[in-house]
């Protein structure tokens, strides 16, 4: 595909603008329900949320991965695995529901029976539309995949808000949960353009269940391994304890899951496509790791310099007590950052069983590490997370890339730039809050803070680290593909 790098520049710079409305979105939901909801609200949703996504790992089995990482892929393997989809959407349904009463039982809260049989349905609604959206993937249609998302997340938040201003409390969230997937489903369907096929037993789908099984169960332990803090904290601290730390960790993890979605998808399947062309890989690889390192890294010492503000402003006053665990969980945004993207390395060259090797690795090192700070809350908790997750990173990202066209130096100079810049940048924002900070208002100190240091912070990175070509090649890449596109549209 020679037009590759063009369609993934313009791919990326869709999804990003997506991510960004649909951070703006959930932001602007979570400011809202913050003030309309209650932090039991919160938590109660959050203990179910937290086992059931457990079953939501298997929501596809990793069937979409495998139809985007295949070089080639037949129509009767698709529809194959379009009805394995369904199957599975069916199976953990019934899970749910067969779940419900224990899980009230667990937490003593009669509440969750219905709560968690309405969030099972969703699995189906998510199974219809899988296949659909790899196939959107594979085609490189990353725009519309993007106003697809968006699209379904502003319908989302329309019904939380409307049900919350209706009074019907945690049903908000619930039915802000459900909504995007259906939205979802019935989109890719309309845009894929694609109908499903009868299953086939001999349409040669066993390597790639063999690859989506393998990446499921990745998932199952990594989820395991990033979200068991929820269920202990619900089970020993209660639901308020929990709605606190849960609404710190989401305001986290907004930044995270938004650059990690408006590049892993493109990333990955752009990687895919290059597989057997190791410079080609490597250069996309590198260039892409950086944008996400140099992107992300602000986003964590923001959050760490100005998380009080942040929490007042967002939340509101009667969430103080998440701003202590929000500075406590910031720097998972970095670590995340850092070690995210080895996945896309990994399973765009078939590496799945080492990626599967690392998760089991992974996993009773951050588990430890909250429960190590488990009986201190909240806080403890937190701290133990992100200690865990800083500890890991380099080890991480050495084995990842062992064996393959990636070296350490090569991460090195990529890491290097960002992090001197965003040192460089904290200074003046630490300095000034410390004189002055008590003159403004939060929302004055958040705005000039933060100003402040992205603009100290974009200067050092663009002029002083010499990455200025890199963003300006990207920009260019996307402009000249729009041009193209107009000029062959004003020819016919």
């Amino acid at each position: 595909m020679q037009d590759l790098k063009e369609r993934t520049i313009r791919g990326g710079m869709a999804k990003i603008c997506s991510q960004t409305a649909n951070f703006v979105l959930r932001t602007g939901s979570l400011m809202i329900l913050a003030r309309l909801l209650e932090q039991r609200d919160f938590g109660l949703v959050g203990m179910v949320t937290a086992v059931i996504g457990v079953l939501n790992l298997f929501k596809d089995f990793g069937l979409s991965t495998a139809t985007v990482q295949r070089t080639s892929v037949t129509n009767r393997q698709i529809s194959t695995l379009f009805w394995i989809n369904i199957f599975v959407g069916i199976v953990l349904g019934s899970l749910a529901l067969a779940i419900s009463p224990f899980l009230a039982s667990f937490y003593h809260e009669p509440k969750l029976v219905w709560v968690t049989i309405i969030l099972g349905s969703g699995f189906l609604l998510n199974a219809a539309g899988v296949q659909h959206s790899a196939i959107l993937q594979r085609q490189m249609r990353f725009t519309t995949l993007a106003v697809i998302e968006t699209i379904s997340i502003l319908i989302s938040v329309a019904v939380g808000i409307g049900m919350a201003s209706l009074g019907y409390g945690y049903w908000a969230l619930v039915g802000m949960t459900i909504t995007p997937l259906a939205v979802f489903s019935t989109g890719a369907w309309i845009c894929a353009g694609w109908i499903p096929g009868w299953p086939s037993r001999r349409a040669g789908i066993r390597s790639l269940i063999c690859f989506g099984g393998t990446i499921t169960l990745n998932g199952l332990i990594v989820y395991i391994a990033y979200n068991l803090e929820k269920v202990l904290l619900g089970r020993f601290w209660g639901a308020e304890a929990l709605g606190i730390y849960g609404r710190a960790y989401q305001l986290i993890n907004i930044p995270t899951e938004n650059l990690n979605s408006a590049t892993g998808g493109v990333a990955f399947a752009a990687l895919s496509r290059v597989q057997d062309d190791p410079d080609r890989l490597k250069s996309y690889f590198l260039k892409g790791y950086s944008l996400i390192l140099g992107l992300t890294l602000p986003i964590t010492i923001v959050c760490s310099l100005f998380a009080d503000d942040i929490i007042l402003v967002l939340l509101g006053p009667k969430w103080n007590s998440a701003a202590p665990i929000f500075r406590l969980l910031a720097p998972t945004i970095f670590a995340f950052a850092l070690i995210n993207p080895t996945s896309w390395l990994l399973f765009s060259i078939g590496k799945i069983a080492r990626s599967l090797k690392i998760a089991m690795v992974i996993a009773p090192i951050v588990i430890s590490g909250y429960i190590i700070g488990l009986s201190h809350g909240p806080q403890g908790v937190a701290l133990g997370y992100s200690v865990a997750m800083i500890l890991w990173v380099l080890p991480h990202i050495a084995w990842s890339i062992h064996g393959t066209m990636i070296s350490l130096r090569n991460i090195m100079q990529v890491l290097s730039r960002p992090l001197l810049s965003g040192v460089v940048a904290a200074i003046m924002p630490i300095l000034l809050g410390h004189l002055y900070g008590q003159l403004f208002s939060p929302v004055v100190r958040l705005i000039l803070g933060g100003a402040l240091f992205v603009s100290v912070y974009m200067g050092t990175l663009l002029f002083i680290m010499g990455q200025k070509a890199l963003y300006t090649d990207l920009i260019r890449q996307f402009f000249r593909r729009s041009s193209t596109r107009k000029s062959a549209m004003a020819s016919t």
